[in-house]
């Protein structure tokens, strides 16, 4: 909020104001910078303070200006080294890759008191527990010496023991043997791209999709080909039609709880999407990040495929704790040595005491218990803001599921995420959920963090008013 008493000027409050955030990236390159008019009636400012608060801007090089169309964020310098480029397959020209870094930082700031529906994280009460502390001083008052030397590359043993049960627990067959532990389910999904591709090879993903995977790939080199996602699965005649014209060396997919619409995959698009894979020889990444939220018997490629051109990735930040980044990779046996050795390059090892601790979770039936209670905390949860979504004039893009809805709020929600900004609220708009940043009127919400009626009715008052 700007104050006339302040040592600042309103000008210089509300040209620092709009800097910090495009700073940030908080604000994309591209994105349009509030109409004068409505600046002044946002801000409660006159013309004059926006027109010399944007001239600022323009100074330091942060906004252009469009005659007769108003002022935009300027594209910041590109970094060094390769180009991200995004194909088609008509041969479109490449695509400007997202900003995901913007959303990480953004969601994590953690400077705002109010619910984040933006978030992708449970709230933090919901992660307590006394048996984590419990595990961690157990492992730690041992006699073993596991803290004076480096761990097995592949990750504790025991662990991995433990994961293999787990796993078998979903249908998926993989021995300890088959196992990688790595630094969160990200960590996997990093390790599997740099052992399976080079720059400049095509990778199908769906989308919308999960930002960071599509900035991921695009900053290694990686060429996208985006895949529409729908109810039963991924576009098999897209996927079909990059398979010809691209020779894709991999396909990244969300089976199950699809981020952000959840989505569940149907048994009939894995055996078809399994066959393209075979016919056309390319690996699947499956990432099942939230396995432990999702209904029993959820169809996975990989319990199809048996992990001949699957690897399963997936992790514990989103149940237990983001602190302890612990996740793992089950692959072919084939590729085991060469997905350990990418590993050894970036990290050498993995945290024997957080995954001593998390076996002792796992075997001790604590994380199947909690992981009861989180679920049916987030059953009433859901119920709940998709109850005040549609009271609000919203509506759902997928049938609410998991942990996040993919709302169709009827306006622009980059503008409308921006406005939220304002007042304390972050969204996390549905442009970030594609290869090519475009305007979208979804956006997508945490059903942990869309409860509080205040969020929806200041929402509604938000969007009903014009954005400028």
């Amino acid at each position: 909020m700007l104050m006339k008493a302040a040592a600042q000027s309103l000008t210089e409050q509300l040209a620092s104001h709009f800097a910090e955030r495009i700073r940030s990236r908080l604000m994309a390159a591209g994105a349009r910078l509030p109409s004068v008019r409505q600046c002044a009636q946002q801000h409660e400012v006159s013309a004059s303070t926006v027109v010399a608060a944007y001239d600022r801007l323009l100074a330091l090089g942060l906004v252009e200006a469009r005659k007769n169309r108003g002022f935009y964020v300027r594209e910041m310098a590109p970094a060094q080294g390769l180009p991200a480029q995004a194909a088609t397959v008509s041969g479109a020209p490449p695509r400007r890759p997202i900003d995901a870094t913007a959303l990480m930082r953004g969601m994590f700031q953690g400077d705002s008191d109010k619910p984040q529906p933006g978030m992708g994280v449970l709230p933090p009460d919901w992660l307590v527990n006394n048996f984590m502390p419990a595990a961690v001083r157990r492992v730690a008052a041992g006699t073993a010496d596991f803290s004076r030397r480096y761990g097995d590359p592949a990750g504790d043993l025991g662990l991995r023991q433990s994961l293999s049960k787990k796993l078998a627990s979903l249908h998926v067959h993989a021995a300890p043997e088959q196992i990688i532990t790595t630094v969160g389910a990200t960590h996997a999904l990093d390790i599997a791209s740099r052992t399976l591709l080079r720059a400049g090879d095509y990778v199908m993903v769906e989308e919308p999709g999960w930002a960071v995977e599509f900035a991921r790939l695009e900053a290694m080199g990686m060429r996208i080909l985006p895949v529409p996602r729908n109810a039963e699965g991924p576009d098999l005649a897209v996927m079909a039609r990059y398979c010809e014209a691209h020779h894709p060396k991999l396909f990244v997919s969300v089976s199950v709880l699809h981020n952000p619409t959840g989505f569940c995959l149907t048994p009939g698009s894995a055996h078809r999407v399994l066959t393209l894979a075979n016919a056309h020889d390319f690996y699947i990444v499956e990432d099942d990040t939230y396995s432990h939220l999702a209904p029993e018997h959820a169809t996975r490629l990989c319990v199809l495929d048996g992990l001949q051109r699957t690897l399963y990735a997936s992790g514990f930040s989103k149940i237990l704790a983001p602190g302890w980044r612990v996740g793992f990779l089950a692959a072919p046996q084939a590729l085991v040595e060469r997905l350990t050795d990418t590993k050894l390059l970036a990290t050498l090892t993995t945290p024997a005491l957080l995954e001593k601790a998390l076996a002792w979770c796992i075997d001790q039936g604590q994380l199947r218990r909690h992981s009861e209670r989180v679920r049916e905390r987030l059953d009433q949860a859901r119920a709940r803001s998709v109850k005040l979504a549609l009271a609000a004039g919203c509506s759902f893009a997928a049938e609410p599921a998991g942990l996040f809805g993919w709302v169709d709020t009827g306006v622009d929600t980059d503008a409308l995420a921006q406005r939220m900004l304002d007042v304390g609220y972050m969204l996390a708009p549905g442009a970030l959920f594609h290869a090519a940043r475009q305007p979208s009127s979804l956006m997508r919400i945490n059903f942990a963090n869309a409860q509080d009626a205040t969020f929806w009715r200041t929402l509604e008052r938000v969007r009903d008013s014009k954005l400028g």
